[in-house]
């Protein structure tokens, strides 16, 4: 039988694929891009975290009272319907940094005002007093200088070396003597000597001195002793400073925790009772 001759081959062409557009959409892409540009951003971050912070203020103030309120900024709660607000510092604080200070602000509050601390007894100067005195003033917060008493020595020396380490000006806060212990003397001799500071002090600058002390303090031996002199009292963690009505304060040192950018400590934080007139007739002219 004759061999078959083989069939050719046919060869099966596949039909030409329709070619893809070579467009694509890039909308996607576009807002990918969008959405990290709005991720990293920091203003984003920063609208997120105040969202968050004014969140959380709005919780922690539930149930206090609106009269005396949280501050972040400054670490501690303050009475709000008081206006001019201020520090007193002394060697405790350190180094200070006095722009910064003066430049930390938290809704209307910021620092206007600073007692310094400048002399104790009859022999103890404050090692950082005149660098506070110096800088405070040349960041634009309106200082005072105070001397811490101590009954057991001569009132009216205790004058003469505050007044040769302190030069008041026109502008400046009047003196302030802190007086907070009796260290060991009897009321009548503490007053007494209290009494000889003052005078020296008066007659000297040409303005009352303040006197700063705590409201016990005040209660138990200095009310109607010294009412003609403008008071400092020191009370507390209070939304409000109780005392008898007609008592001549017009510092009030609320708390002794605060936390102030520049100060490496924690710092006293006080009020003013009166507005911003009240302050300037209070200042030594």
């Amino acid at each position: 039988m004759p061999a078959r001759k083989p069939k050719p081959k046919t060869t099966r062409k596949t039909p030409a694929r329709a070619k893809k557009s070579a467009k694509k959409n890039p909308s996607w892409k576009l807002l990918l891009a969008g959405a990290l540009l709005i991720l990293l951003s920091p203003f984003y971050y920063g609208y997120v975290l105040k969202f968050f912070s004014t969140t959380w203020r709005w919780v922690t103030d539930i149930g206090e009272s609106p009269n005396y309120r949280t501050y972040q900024s400054f670490g501690i709660r303050i009475p709000v319907k008081y206006k001019i607000h201020g520090i007193d510092v002394s060697y405790a604080q350190g180094k200070i940094n006095w722009p910064t200070v003066r430049a930390m602000k938290e809704d209307s509050v910021r620092i206007k005002f600073a007692f310094i601390k400048a002399t104790e007894g009859l022999t103890i100067a404050d090692p950082y007093f005149k660098r506070n005195w110096r800088e405070a003033a040349k960041a634009g917060i309106v200082c005072g200088a105070y001397h811490f008493f101590r009954p057991k020595k001569d009132g009216l020396w205790q004058a003469r070396f505050f007044l040769q380490n302190v030069k008041l000006e026109t502008g400046d806060l009047p003196a302030v003597v802190d007086i907070e212990v009796l260290d060991g003397v009897s009321p009548a001799k503490m007053r007494k000597e209290l009494k000889a500071y003052i005078k020296k002090i008066e007659t000297a600058t040409g303005v009352k001195p303040l006197i700063y002390t705590s409201l016990s303090f005040y209660k138990d031996y200095l009310a109607g002793h010294f009412d003609a002199y403008p008071l400092w009292i020191a009370h507390y963690y209070q939304g409000e400073l109780k005392v008898a009505n007609g008592t001549n304060w017009w510092f009030w040192q609320h708390s002794d925790k605060a936390t102030i950018n520049g100060i490496g400590h924690v710092v006293d934080f006080n009020a003013f009772k009166g507005d911003s007139l009240d302050l300037q007739r209070l200042l030594v002219r």
